[in-house]
Formats: C-alpha cells, sequence, structure tokens
C-alpha cells in the first residue's frame, strides 16, 4: 500500500495521548500538522530524530506547523523517552489496538511497528506532502521537511 499520497484525505484513526484521551482525524483541523511516525522509543535513529527535530521546533512553529510523534510503543514508553530526550513534541501511541492508525496512514511494517514516515496534514484535513524512509535505520533530515513546506 504504502504511505498516503499528498492530496489525499487523511484517514479516520484514532491515537492515544499521554493523559489517556483520544487523539483523531478532528485534531487536525483548523492545523498545520506533521505526524512523525518513529518504530521504536529508545533506539538510535528514533533518538536522533526527535532530538533533531526538537532542535527544530521553532522553526517549525514559526511556519505553523505543530508536530506529534507517533508509535506503538505504550503510553508509558512514549513519555519515559520524551521525557529523557528533553523534547515538547507530543507523543501519540498507537498501542491498541497496536498498528492500527499506522496501518490507516499506510506506514505498518509488518513487523509490527510504524516504517519511519512523515505526513504532513493541512488546516483543511487533507495530506499535503508524504515520505516514508527507504529503511526504518535512515533519518529524515529537517531539510527535507522544510523542502516540503517551501514546494
Amino acid at each position: 500500500m504504502g504511505v498516503v499520497a499528498a492530496g489525499q484525505p487523511a484517514p479516520e484513526f484514532t491515537l492515544r495521548r499521554q493523559s489517556g484521551d483520544a487523539f483523531t482525524r478532528a485534531d487536525l483541523d483548523g492545523e498545520t500538522t506533521l505526524l512523525v511516525f518513529y518504530p521504536f522509543a529508545f533506539s538510535p535513529v528514533c533518538t536522533d530524530q526527535l532530538s533533531l527535530y526538537q532542535e527544530m521546533l521553532e522553526d517549525f512553529s514559526a511556519r505553523g506547523v505543530t508536530l506529534y510523534g507517533v508509535s506503538c510503543d505504550a503510553t508509558y514508553s512514549q513519555e519515559a523517552f520524551r521525557r529523557e530526550l528533553g523534547v515538547t513534541i507530543e507523543q501519540l501511541s498507537d498501542f491498541e489496538p497496536k498498528g492500527a492508525a499506522c496501518r490507516a496512514f499506510g506506514v505498518l511494517h509488518p513487523g509490527g511497528f510504524p516504517q519511519r514516515a512523515l505526513v504532513l496534514v493541512g488546516p483543511d484535513g487533507v495530506v499535503r506532502w508524504s515520505y516514508e524512509a527507504p529503511s526504518p535505520g535512515d533519518l529524515p533530515g529537517a531539510n527535507l521537511i522544510f523542502d516540503a513546506l517551501d514546494g
């Protein structure tokens, strides 16, 4: 299937915030949102990726973009990961039912974890740009995202 393509509406989904509250397709309305799908909390490339994006967070905010990290880790693991890294990017869990949102976005790896992927959704709920890394070990640089925002 592959990652949801630009021009498609964002699929219906439900993720969980640290509080346990639902984060759904409706939460994207009126915002420009970058969903950052990553394989595993505490893995080396995921650590580097979220740290890099945190360093660039003011630049993303200046362009009106809100970032969310998405993995199939439990909310407790994600919160520990976020705190350990010192990042403010909110983490959203696709733990139960495991991988359902990742499947809806076309980024669920056969191993049951998210592919490393980025999905930019406009305020109208339509995907403006998407990217799937060639492998889970490849880190998409921030310049890739800024190029997409400028394009």
